[in-house]
């Protein structure tokens, strides 16, 4: 009965989908107030709805349900409650009703708090959501039903891919989503701005909390994929250039090309084609990645779905919303006002020169993800793009980029001067200058680019911290003054600053693991020692534990330095039930300077060792903190007052005359 009940519970929700798409957009065509304001109750009932149906779903996972086909086919009554419950998402079918309840999340989300909102452009704007809505409510109710029975019923469940059984893998999902659904709100807004004909810097200000939401979500999202794959997989990296992680790192950059260029949209009135263009592609790129997991086009431990039916509905979905938008795009946006101008060489175009820079490095990136899936398409033959591509062609990119942003805050609008501009640099410079120096002095053998790669990280952290002072006139006014003009600054200002900074401790810590791991592959006995990058292991022994569902061998190790004990450590070989399929568990231990990093392999042909593989990751962890430094930044600059009083009103001239 709870199946039948979510399922009714969808159909409805999609009721509430085509009105919220239909009724609130011919509203604001004629001009009716009252069909204007259909808009908001739609996209609640829609939400609510929706959060029903997954309430149901959830609810068969959590009483394992084996009559409900999609709980047999990805849960176990052994499993644990968390992978139960993060086992509704960990499937085609629940992760599409996850991806919808988002959508509705954040329609509703505007229907609650964008009363600031002009009434046309809210009822566009929660039209254009509803149809997306109505488009993956379609593809749920067709051919992805969550809630198929099975007639008889079977007594067990088939379980979820053992890899996905983490506790990363259980939060990763719902922030990815957030962060890929989250762009719909921008391209909502967009698409409205073109129906209506209108951008201004007023749009500007309503469209970038919503973006800078999603941008949060994406980033943390990525972020926990990252370290799961580190730590789950075993293979010791943290990035892989996977087709499915390029899926999700495209949009986080065409969405940070949009943060930026908005702010020229509310701060100067220009670039508004461009940035109408950037909220277009970033949740075009989100609708791309969703059919590439979902198509059965990859085979990846993210990939969903082998289903060419599925896959042909969800390139249906894509190209009505990408081509019909796009096709807007190039009838409506030549009709645009054009905003102010502004010098080559001032604070709008080193913003410009930020979004083409993302730009490239988006289409990099979209190039070596799609060429390898176009050539099997056309049978012509088979071919992998990995590192290599990546490194020539995605760095030197982001080397300019990550050069330019501590400028950039530094000059003025419209028209700046360069040399005042360095003069506010200066201690920024010389404390990358002595980075540099010092790490050369430290790893003079080589590689030679490092040094110069983490004084690029300490720039982008001194640059941000010189921007607050700058901005606080600290050296310049009494400490009194300036701490008082601290604690005045905008939250938006220390936002920009610590995702800047946060930037700079992520690029440390890639150049850091990417320039001076340490490998030693090898194979081991109990009693057995192994020497890597100044530490001893030793391999003390093994023993087999039970799991709730799994069965594993572990390996205790300990870790020395000299003749001092570090601590001990544990690898497994995991094998899980029902359908009995192998993972491996590393063995980590946290240094200040990195980490040590153990995965225990399989027997020896004559059963009496192991092999071994162990890594020292030097500063790895400084990865997830930037991104973490990137996500506060952003919650700092959500909570910035203006963005929830809006756009203040100008008063009409004649009031202004008669007031005079």
């Amino acid at each position: 009965m709870i199946a039948e009940l979510g399922h009714f519970a969808v159909i409805l929700a999609l009721a509430a989908s085509l009105w919220q798409s239909l009724v609130p957009l011919y509203g604001a065509h004629v001009n009716d107030t009252r069909l204007m304001r259909a808009a908001s109750p739609a996209a609640l009932a829609q939400f609510l709805l929706i959060l029903l149906a997954f309430s149901a779903l959830t609810w068969n996972y959590v009483t394992s349900d084996f009559s409900v086909l999609n709980v047999y086919e990805n849960s176990h009554s052994a499993k644990p409650m968390l992978y139960k419950i993060s086992g509704v998402w960990g499937n085609h079918e629940g992760s599409m009703l996850l991806w919808v309840l988002i959508l509705a999340a954040f329609g509703a989300a505007v229907a609650a708090f964008g009363n600031n909102l002009p009434p046309a452009l809210k009822a566009r704007v929660l039209s254009v959501q509803g149809m997306v809505g109505l488009a993956f409510l379609l593809f749920i109710v067709t051919v992805s039903n969550p809630f198929l029975r099975l007639d008889p019923a079977p007594i067990e469940g088939a379980g979820l891919n053992p890899v996905l059984q983490d506790p990363a893998l259980a939060f990763h999902p719902p922030f990815l989503y957030a962060g890929y659904v989250g762009l719909s709100i921008a391209f909502s807004f967009a698409v409205a701005a073109l129906i209506e004909g209108k951008v201004d810097a007023a749009w500007a200000r309503w469209v970038r909390p919503w973006t800078l939401l999603a941008w949060m979500f994406l980033t943390l999202g990525i972020s926990m994929g990252s370290w799961w794959a580190y730590y789950e997989l075993g293979w010791g990296g943290w990035w892989f250039w996977d087709p499915v992680e390029n899926a999700s790192l495209m949009p986080w950059l065409a969405a940070t090309a949009l943060l930026h260029s908005a702010i020229v949209v509310e701060k100067r009135n220009a670039l508004k084609i461009w940035t109408i263009l950037l909220a277009i592609l970033s949740f075009s790129l989100s609708l791309m990645g969703a059919f590439l997991v979902r198509s059965g086009v990859l085979t990846s431990v993210h990939a969903f779905a082998v289903d060419p039916q599925r896959g042909l509905f969800i390139l249906v979905i894509l190209m009505v919303f990408i081509g019909g938008a796009l096709s807007l795009f190039a009838l409506r946006a030549p009709a645009l006002k054009q905003g102010g101008l502004f010098a080559p060489l001032s604070r709008e175009g080193a913003l410009v020169v930020n979004n083409l820079l993302l730009a490239a490095a988006t289409a990099t990136v979209l190039i070596g993800t799609l060429y390898p899936l176009v050539l099997d398409a056309l049978n012509a033959g088979k071919i992998s793009v990995g590192p290599p591509y990546f490194n020539l062609t995605f760095v030197p990119l982001m080397i300019p980029l990550l050069l330019l942003v501590p400028l950039g805050p530094m000059l003025s609008w419209k028209r700046a001067d360069i040399y005042p501009a360095m003069q506010r640099l200066w201690a920024a410079a010389s404390i990358a200058l002595l980075t540099a120096i010092l790490t050369f002095a430290f790893h003079f053998k080589g590689p030679w680019a490092a040094p110069l790669a983490i004084a690029l990280g300490a720039w982008l952290i001194a640059g941000s911290l010189s921007e607050i002072a700058q901005r606080a006139q600290f050296f310049k006014v009494s400490p009194a003054t300036a701490f008082a003009r601290l604690k005045g600054l905008p939250g938006q200002a220390f936002g920009m600053a610590l995702a800047h900074l946060g930037v700079g401790v992520m690029v440390i810590g890639i150049t850091a693991v990417s320039a001076w791991r340490t490998e030693i592959i090898t194979t081991v006995k109990p009693g057995d020692k192994v020497e890597i990058s100044g530490m001893t292991l030793t391999f003390l022994s093994e023993r087999t534990l039970e799991g709730p569902n799994f069965t594993a061998e572990q390996g205790l190790f300990r870790v020395t330095i000299g003749d001092r004990e570090i601590g001990e450590l544990t690898s497994e070989k995991r094998n899980f039930r029902p359908a009995s399929m192998p993972t491996t568990e590393a063995g980590l231990h946290a240094f200040w300077s990195g980490d040590l990093y153990v995965v225990m392999g399989d027997k020896t042909a004559d059963g009496t060792g192991r092999t071994l593989r162990a890594y020292y990751n030097p500063m790895v962890r400084w990865i997830w903190i930037g991104t973490v430094i990137m996500f506060l930044g952003g919650l700092l600059s959500l909570a910035d007052r203006r963005y929830r009083v809006g756009v203040p009103k100008t008063a009409p001239r004649a009031a202004l005359e008669a007031t005079a």
